[in-house]
């Protein structure tokens, strides 16, 4: 029934022949470097060629390959814009559209599923996916009650062939690693795998997408499209317009761009805080502005889709974060390395210098230093240049460091907005957004007492030594 490339043998050829095409390529450059063109226009030549190869074999794939090309997407504002230029347009392609399950294996899954008179359930569905991802697409439809609807169907064989892609990727994560400077790839292969039976399960998706839905309804900024029916791997949900923010990306005003930056970040930190869930999949192609904020239809809300991938975060975000990124504010070294510490970023094997881990923070946290930050591909390009040269202290430092499980998805969904942010180039007043939402960053009443009575102890003892 299933016609997703998911033959073992199949899916394992086209991906085995990414590193071969790799180096077939680098000796074609070199031939073409020894005839005596440039080193400059061979590179170039050269990265479109492969950014071509890789994402047109991704694509097709669907399942693992397309999911690791979308998170790997959000961080092409770390690559040098010489480098970049090639990759941007195949990237954008992965954020929105894949090649479409055929007609007839759409309506099979949705007669499996929804039973033989599925068709009573909608007054219209159009065939033509709107839209396709790494393990389903969606088809606009109108449900039996008049409601505009989003249903989303899951490729067959979309498990086997997504843990089938990810096991083979993380193969030849070395050879990946040059895309992206400073990111380490077979983690980020390892934890993509580790939530694959959370993203298949289309009930949990269910489940978090609603809590989202009834926290967000009527708010101001962001939009959640309800849930109307969910059953097996079928998912309806409420229709939202919108421009999608690949588009922004592209060719959007300087308003919007700021709009969706500064929504961007409210949702990431806020949500957490609201229902429990921490959205753990930001690429452009999860989330819409939509007109009609709160300065009417001038202005702009962000709709947020795609609930696959949560992070289950009672309370929030972990106040240990919120805390290290207020000392750090502070220049407080000894106690931000003593929190690292405590929480597992420093193993009890190493000892590092506190000042050392201070100076390596604050450029990573400069967006937060200021009332707003404009967040640029050079600036991120420069970040991660510091910590992927070898020869640079913050990269000898960043090896040390540990992160513990806890985080890893945490860590992953704060680079891959903060890439999302430097795509778009919007200027952020993100210090707003901690103070309001990151737990532990801005010090409770009590908190400061304590640290004037510990102050007031000080001055006492001062006091009696002089």
């Amino acid at each position: 029934m299933s016609d997703l490339p998911r033959k073992a043998v199949t899916r394992t050829a086209k991906l085995a022949a990414l590193p071969l095409g790799f180096a077939g390529r680098a000796t074609w450059g070199l031939g073409k470097r020894i005839v005596g063109e440039s080193a400059e226009l061979v590179g170039r030549e050269l990265q479109q060629r492969t950014a071509e190869q890789l994402f047109k074999v991704l694509g097709e794939l669907k399942g693992g390959a397309m999911k690791f090309g979308q998170a790997l997407s959000v961080f092409e504002s770390a690559l040098p814009e010489e480098v970049a230029g090639p990759y941007r347009a195949a990237l954008t392609k992965l954020q929105e559209a894949a090649p479409p399950m055929p007609t007839r294996t759409v309506h099979a899954v949705l007669e499996e599923r929804l039973g033989a008179d599925w068709r009573e359930l909608f007054e219209e569905f159009e065939d033509k996916p709107s839209a396709a991802a790494s393990i389903g697409q969606v088809h606009r439809a109108v449900w039996h009650d008049g409601r505009e609807v989003a249903v989303k169907v899951q490729y067959p064989g979309a498990g086997e062939a997504l843990l089938s892609d990810l096991g083979q990727l993380s193969r030849f994560a070395r050879l990946l690693g040059p895309l992206i400077p400073g990111m380490d790839i077979k983690p980020l292969i390892s934890e993509l795998k580790d939530r694959v039976s959370e993203e298949l399960d289309y009930g949990l998706e269910a489940q978090a997408q609603q809590a989202h839905a009834e926290e967000f309804a009527g708010d101001p900024d962001v939009v959640v499209p309800a849930v109307i029916h969910q059953r097996d791997q079928v998912l309806v949900t409420e229709w939202i317009d919108g421009i999608p923010l690949s588009e922004v990306i592209a060719d959007g005003s300087r308003e919007q761009r700021d709009r969706a930056g500064q929504l961007l970040a409210r949702f990431l930190f806020s949500g957490p805080v609201r229902t429990g869930l921490l959205h753990a999949d930001p690429h452009p192609g999860n989330f819409r502005l939509l007109p009609g904020g709160p300065e009417g239809e001038d202005d702009w809300r962000l709709g947020v889709l795609d609930f696959g991938t949560v992070d289950r975060l009672p309370g929030g975000l972990p106040t240990p974060i919120g805390e290290s990124l207020r000392m750090t504010l502070d220049g407080q070294a000894e106690a931000v390395y003593e929190l690292l510490c405590e929480e597992g970023f420093v193993k009890e094997s190493i000892e590092l210098d506190p000042d050392a881990v201070l100076d390596y923070l604050l450029p990573i946290i400069e967006p937060a230093q200021v009332e707003e930050f404009t967040f640029t591909r050079s600036w991120m390009r420069n970040q991660a240049a510091r910590i992927a040269d070898p020869r640079s202290p913050a990269y000898q430092l960043g090896k040390r460091l540990n992160l513990p499980p806890a985080y890893l998805l945490i860590h992953r969904v704060t680079l891959s907005t903060i890439g999302v942010l430097c795509q778009l180039g919007s200027t952020v007043r993100l210090r707003e957004e901690l103070e309001e939402w990151l737990p532990g960053f801005v010090l409770e009443p009590e908190d400061v007492l304590d640290s004037d009575d510990v102050l007031d102890s000080e001055d006492e003892e001062s006091a009696v030594e002089a």
